[in-house]
């Protein structure tokens, strides 16, 4: 028997190390999904990545084999060798499935290693198993055979431990990712070519040794070109798949515009690259109606339209985004002001145009804040901020219209976070909310018969804070509902208080929100409030506008007429401001309307005293008492009393004034007899705690 020695050829043998290389990086690529994928789709990748790891493995091993020459001619068996790649997958696909979870510790990874060594020197072993060569036998060296098992199984854990490492964050990272490609390459091919140290060729009749030798060319190019197909598959499937994925995670789904991370992108460009430009922040005006009476179908219908419109101005400087359900932002690189108000002009003439969606003809408009860079602003947060801002600026101006930003809405807006956050904390601890009654005078008895409740806001730093500026804070923020019943049970202590003490027996007059009736906790504050005061039901009214009612006619009726079955009496507050029709106003259960004083105040108009007297008409008509509010001055008191409005509200016969000043109010009409002691009663308990 002679001993055969081999040799290497240096290309195949770095054609081998680049297979396994290449199918390091690519499994390194595609495992990431495996992790951010569910269902069948992690499936799906669990095996791609199997098949480009398990094949890479034997590709490079097949590779390897091709590289050792013994000048002898070299065949494989079909069986084997098919088998030796069965194994290399299997074990991958074993392997990826065991460290599949989002969280794995080490001591999983020492199993799918452990299976993957396994594994790997099956396959590489049985492929030994397939060389055929004529007159010559194989044998192991036990030491370099036990070896190369062990550095399998070393290679397949450093591959699981670097995958399960780098799986989050890592992709993107080329030249790291490469790094590691290299070294799971270098790592596979150390495990072939030690097992290859361990195998010698024995050859029984010499005279085969000086047979030529075939270098199974033919063969050596097939396999490499598998391989390469293979890779070049896998690696489409993945720039599909990031395509795929970057469209959805920065494209809006529904309108296919770039959405609020591809504006972050975008707005990074911007800021390096442009010395100027403008932001223009749009909101649909009547966007939550139109969803709440024709269904959000139409309001997605009705974005899409608009989407289009808007993304119609688009060019290479003009980028339109959709940040949010109705809201849009578009961003001008290079505009100046007056770039920007001509753009915004049109985006207004373009969303004004009608709308006729699925058979409805749709009218809305827009309202746009515009910021400019860098004017107001030097980074995407806080030009976002002015836009937002000025956008809301627009909204509160009357809607449809667009505003630039400035200074005063800087304040404006830097006042109402103050307001907002000590409101909160005016609310959680209290003592700084105090109930001013305002009196109802009847012309017919010649005094007050009742008084009307209304909050005032006596902040420790700014002073009185107007009601127009913490009401809507309150609204909008939910706080209202805690406000209203705090007002509610100091106006029920009070006006109990004032009959106890012999002042006589009124009513009180207390404003609702929208959001009282939307908490379905109205009924049972009132009855709470009522019977801690022990105030009859009778002697309590809440005040009701004509928008609490459009809002949800239904809900509001049904929640009126429950408190009109325990006595409580309902006014319809600043009556004709509104936007309810006339048709519906016998449906509400009211006992009582309120004229404007808008119309008041314009009282001198004929045509506005042509409406007083209408609107009186109507109420009498409907057996409804009225009150006109905000009259100031004796000729309105005239004009009211000759048509038929007896109880006037307003400055004329009395300014709103705490309870103590109610005291010395109704002493001086003298309109009752007065005890000899009525003083410190009179403070109103503001220290405690209150809430909702």
């Amino acid at each position: 028997m002679v001993m055969l020695h081999g040799t290497y050829n240096i290309g195949i043998v770095l054609l081998s190390f680049l297979i396994a290389t290449l199918s390091s990086f690519s499994a390194l690529n595609m495992i990431g999904r495996v992790w951010r994928s569910r269902g069948r789709s992690r499936w799906g990748w669990i095996a791609s990545g199997a098949v480009v790891m398990g094949s890479g493995i034997w590709s490079m091993h097949f590779v390897g084999m091709l590289a050792f020459h013994l000048k002898l001619p070299i065949s494989f068996d079909a069986e084997p060798t098919a088998l030796s790649m069965v194994a290399s997958i299997f074990a991958s696909f074993i392997a990826f499935y065991l460290t599949q979870r989002e969280q794995i510790g080490l001591g999983r990874i020492a199993i799918g290693g452990l299976i993957m060594g396994a594994g790997i020197s099956a396959m590489h072993y049985i492929g030994m198993a397939a060389v055929s060569i004529p007159g010559v036998t194989m044998n192991y060296d036990p030491f370099y055979w036990t070896l190369s098992v062990l550095v399998a199984i070393v290679v397949s854990y450093a591959a699981l431990f670097i995958m399960n490492r780098f799986r989050s964050g890592f992709e993107g990272f080329f030249i790291s990712k490469m790094f590691a490609a290299v070294l799971m390459g270098l790592a596979v091919c150390g495990m072939h070519y030690t097992g290859m140290a361990s195998v010698t060729f024995w050859c029984s009749v010499p005279a085969i040794a000086d047979a030529a030798a075939d270098n199974n060319i033919f063969l050596l190019g097939i396999v490499t070109l598998s391989i390469a197909t293979l890779l070049l598959v896998s690696w489409g499937a993945m720039f599909i798949d990031r395509a795929f994925l970057e469209r959805m995670a920065y494209k809006d789904q529904l309108t296919g515009l770039p959405n609020r991370y591809e504006l972050s992108r975008r707005f990074e460009s911007f800021l390096s690259q442009s010395s100027r430009g403008a932001i223009l922040f749009i909101d649909i005006d009547q966007f939550k109606s139109i969803n709440d009476t024709l269904g959000h179908d139409i309001g997605d219908l009705l974005v899409l339209d608009a989407s289009r419109r808007f993304e119609a101005m688009a060019n290479k400087q003009l980028m339109v985004f959709r940040i949010g359900g109705d809201e849009f932002l578009l961003l001008a690189e290079g505009a100046d002001q007056a770039q920007a108000v001509q753009l915004a002009q049109r985006l207004l003439l373009r969303i004004n145009q009608p709308f006729l969606i699925e058979g409805n003809e749709l009218f809305v408009s827009c309202s746009i804040g515009i910021a400019l860079y860098p004017e107001h602003g030097s980074d995407r947060s806080s030009l976002m901020r002015s836009s937002d801002a000025a956008m809301y600026e627009a909204k509160a101006a009357g809607k449809n219209r667009y505003e630039l930003f400035n200074p005063e809405i800087q304040e404006r807006l830097l006042r109402r976070m103050q307001l907002e956050n000590d409101l909160r904390k005016a609310m959680e601890y209290g003592g700084q909310f105090v109930v001013h009654y305002q009196p109802k005078w009847d012309t017919r008895v010649g005094g007050p018969i009742g008084f009307e409740a209304l909050v005032r806001w006596n902040h420790p730093e700014l002073g009185v804070v107007a009601p127009s500026e913490f009401i809507p804070i309150a609204e909008e923020t939910g706080m209202i509902v805690g406000l209203s019943r705090f007002v509610l049970r100091q106006a029920c202590r009070d006006c109990m208080r004032w009959e106890q003490s012999g002042l006589g027996a009124y009513t009180v007059s207390v404003n609702t929100s929208v959001r009282l009736f939307d908490s379905q906790i109205l009924f049972e504050m009132v009855k709470e409030c009522l019977q801690e005061a022990r105030l009859p039901s009778e002697r309590l009214e809440l005040e009701i506008t004509e928008s609490i009612v459009i809002h949800d006619m239904n809900e509001v009726i049904r929640q009126l007429n429950q408190l009109r079955e325990i006595g409580v009496k309902a006014s319809m507050d600043d009556f004709g401001a509104g936007y309810s029709s006339l048709g519906s106003l016998d449906l509400i259960p009211i006992d009582t309307v309120k004229i404007d004083r808008l119309f008041i105040s314009q009282s001198h108009i004929p045509a506005r005293r042509a409406i007083i007297r209408t609107i009186i008409t109507l109420a009498q008509q409907l057996n409804l008492e009225i009150v006109a509010e905000g009259v100031e001055e004796e000729e309105q008191v005239e004009l009211l009393t000759e048509a038929g409005c007896s109880i006037i509200q307003g400055y004329y016969f009395g300014k709103p004034m705490s309870a103590p000043q109610i005291v010395a109010y109704l002493k001086e009409l003298g309109s009752v007899e007065l005890e000899a002691a009525v003083g410190d009663d009179w403070e109103i308990e503001l220290g405690g705690k209150w809430s909702i």
